[in-house]
């Protein structure tokens, strides 16, 4: 029986800190502590169209990594997978008891949190997806001024629509699209966003959709990292790549003026009653990031060509822009946990949520993990070192990783 459909536990505070206890009580043991051969079947959601976790599943959908961890740690494993064109229907099946995990964005997350959906946070996903303005060349649209007064299409409720909220919270002077005359179009369709059909002027895409959508005209004049794309002609020259000032006043900088950040979100009844799996499938994940950072970005993006469409070429600047390809490795850290916390402020300032997550609710969605996820790092044997989970001289913000959690502050050091 799929565990979905199994005895699904809504967790008041005791319950949660009694199951965290019980929890890190069983990992304490020495070793991993293996369970009896048990067969079991686990729901898995993945986004396909999007970045990072594309290629990543592929690799553990082609060569079984989940089923191999979980046959170590003592069960006969089914992984129902199954592909998402957003986190939105995801959290649906979620709320109806239909799915065990799946990757999410900021954005469903947060708000899942806020609704207290009894979730939990494992490993990275996938993070700083490039979001871009994309226009068509007779829309007279050319730098981020243009933009007042145009009508936008975005993914509403969803990381576009918060990564658009901050680019022009920043450059413009409001998150509110409203107070810049700026009508926004729901679309719910990334590929359908980034062709900016007839009805829109503009719209914000996600890279991997772009460069797909570039081959029929589709252009794009800005980023989510604050540089300008090809399109782009204004007051600080005309071309791609010329970094614009506002960007420096972001708290994300120098990542951006988002920090995206998309998690592997599991149901607490799964971590309470199999909390091996969850070892098993963090350990899976980890071993396909490092494999797949090792090779050519290039092939390594054709392991999902049917979705992406995209040549070597192509493929190649979004898997570089990518996270966990970048890092080499996908455990949350300090930043992941502020990035949560701090982008759930915006959300309140977009009428989204009526009042950010608390320090202790973001702590609270990664404490069932901590311990199984330090598990699964010590299961892979080989050690990240400590010094890199702190860099500063990277493009991307990081901190203490998730098993020394009892040490990370809400505030960046």
């Amino acid at each position: 029986m799929s565990v979905s459909k199994s005895r699904l536990l809504t967790l008041n505070r005791r319950s949660f800190l009694a199951a965290t206890g019980a929890v890190g009580g069983l990992l304490a043991a020495p070793g991993i502590v293996r369970a009896a051969t048990d067969k079991l079947t686990v729901s898995c959601g993945r986004i396909p169209w999007a970045a990072g976790n594309a290629p990543m599943t592929a690799l553990m959908i082609k060569e079984k990594l989940f089923e191999k961890y979980a046959a170590e740690l003592g069960y006969e494993l089914t992984v129902d997978w199954r592909d998402y064109p957003t986190a939105m229907p995801q959290v649906e099946a979620f709320v109806a008891n239909d799915l065990d995990m799946g990757m999410w964005g900021n954005t469903p997350i947060i708000r899942s949190i806020a609704a207290g959906l009894p979730l939990s946070l494992m490993v990275v996903g996938e993070g700083r997806l490039r979001f871009m303005i994309v226009t068509r060349e007779d829309r007279g649209i050319r730098k981020p001024e243009d933009l007042k007064g145009k009508t936008i299409g975005s993914l509403l409720g969803g990381d576009p629509y918060n990564a658009l909220s901050q680019m022009l919270r920043w450059e413009l002077g409001s998150a509110d699209p409203r107070e810049l005359g700026i009508n926004l179009v729901n679309v719910p369709v990334l590929s359908q966003a980034a062709a900016v059909p007839t009805g829109l002027d503009a719209a914000i895409a996600i890279q991997p959709m772009y460069l797909a959508a570039a081959k029929n005209g589709t252009k794009a004049i800005w980023n989510s990292y604050g540089y300008t794309e090809d399109f782009y002609d204004g007051p600080l020259g005309t071309g791609a790549g010329i970094q614009l000032p506002s960007v420096k006043n972001s708290p994300f900088y120098p990542e951006g003026y988002y920090i995206h950040r998309s998690f592997w979100v599991l149901r607490n009844s799964l971590a309470e009653q199999h909390p091996n799996i969850v070892v098993a499938f963090m350990a899976a994940q980890q071993e396909a990031v490092a494999r797949l950072s090792a090779q050519d970005p290039g092939e390594v993006s054709q392991l999902v060509h049917d979705y992406w469409k995209l040549d070597p070429e192509d493929g190649a600047k979004v898997v570089n822009d990518d996270l966990i390809f970048s890092r080499g490795w996908a455990w949350p850290t300090n930043a992941e946990a502020r990035a949560v916390q701090q982008a759930s402020q915006y959300l309140v300032d977009g009428g989204v949520i009526e009042q950010p997550l608390s320090w202790d609710q973001v702590k609270g969605a990664f404490e069932l993990t901590a311990p199984l996820a330090k598990q699964a790092y010590e299961l892979l044997g080989s050690k990240t070192a400590d010094a890199e989970f702190t860099r500063t001289d990277v493009n991307d913000l990081r901190g203490l990783p998730l098993w020394n959690m009892d040490n990370w502050t809400e505030k960046s050091a």
